[in-house]
């Protein structure tokens, strides 16, 4: 999640506003149905960053696939095999590396003997995120465009970078449904972490979504379904250009300065639990620009390229 999360709110209706999960009251381990042939099991690991919790969705009737199996948690994995009951497991779907995503896929691929198809194992020259599964091995790393067969439903493979480098969405394209994992969520707007986190290729991404109109609902790995999802893209990148905008003017302001000092500014009040998320994000809209010649640094310092 976006540490600027409730910046968005104004794109976003009352009930997906950003918000602390203190004193969550949610429905962990239980099965339940979205759509005909779509459920989700909530896994219990809430935080400022997670909302209530991954949401794990199970697609079929008769068999099924796991998108986002979520933590390597033994009572979450406990209550994901009681809810596929039985049921053949054709795949496990993973959008992306992050912890609270895909350790739980090898636990999970052991007790039904599903195959692991999902995002590439990511690898990253230098330091990496510490929120990196470095564990993750798929069996298949599908492209750009390939598809699953699940329960008679094809499940379409939509390569979404930003966020990370290797993530995915889930289309199922004849039900008009996005599984959109982290590239956009249900209660706030996606962190992105340099030096994986790309923001223009985020963008990028997200203009390639809002140029899918017949995507009706999207189902995120955090917070409730988003029911129109085209008004949510559109304000989502409306955003992130307002940011690009706002970083520009306070450069103007204040001339060459620091990206802590610039985070203040940009995050006035924010939770100093995410100022961490804030500079990450704001050091990705700083590269974002820099590419476009629109600002430069020296050493540690930033300034608009006048």
């Amino acid at each position: 999640m976006d540490a600027a999360g409730a910046a968005l709110s104004a794109t976003l209706p009352p009930t997906r506003q950003a918000a602390k999960p203190a004193g969550v009251d949610a429905p962990y381990g239980q099965l339940i149905e979205v759509e005909p042939g779509v459920a989700r099991v909530l896994a219990p690991n809430p935080s400022p960053y997670t909302f209530t919790g991954t949401q794990v969705h199970l697609v079929g009737r008769s068999e099924l696939a796991v998108i986002d199996p979520g933590p390597a948690d033994p009572a979450h994995l406990d209550a994901l095999v009681a809810a596929i009951g039985g049921r053949p497991v054709a795949a496990i779907l993973v959008t992306h590396t992050h912890k609270d995503h895909s350790p739980g896929a090898g636990p999970l691929a052991e007790l039904t003997g599903a195959p692991v198809i999902g995002c590439a194992p990511l690898v990253v020259d230098g330091e990496q995120e510490a929120g990196f599964d470095r564990d993750y091995a798929p069996d298949r790393v599908p492209a750009d465009g390939e598809s699953v067969m699940v329960d008679r439903r094809t499940l379409t493979a939509i390569h979404t970078p930003g966020h990370t480098s290797n993530h995915l969405c889930f289309a199922d394209e004849a039900a008009g449904i996005l599984f959109s994992g982290d590239h956009v969520m249900g209660w706030s707007t996606s962190v992105v972490i340099p030096p994986d986190g790309d923001m223009a290729a985020y963008v990028a991404s997200l203009i390639r979504l809002r140029e899918r109109p017949h995507d009706r609902v999207y189902y995120p790995a955090h917070g409730e379904p988003v029911a129109d999802p085209q008004r949510l893209v559109r304000g989502m990148i409306n955003h992130r250009l307002q940011r690009e905008r706002q970083l520009l003017r306070l450069l103007g302001e204040d001339g060459a300065t620091s990206l802590p000092a610039l985070t203040a500014r940009a995050y006035p009040g924010l939770d100093p639990r995410l100022i961490p998320a804030a500079e990450a994000t704001a050091l990705a809209h700083l590269i974002a620009l820099e590419q476009q010649g629109k600002v430069v640094r020296s050493g540690n310092r930033w300034q608009t390229n006048a």
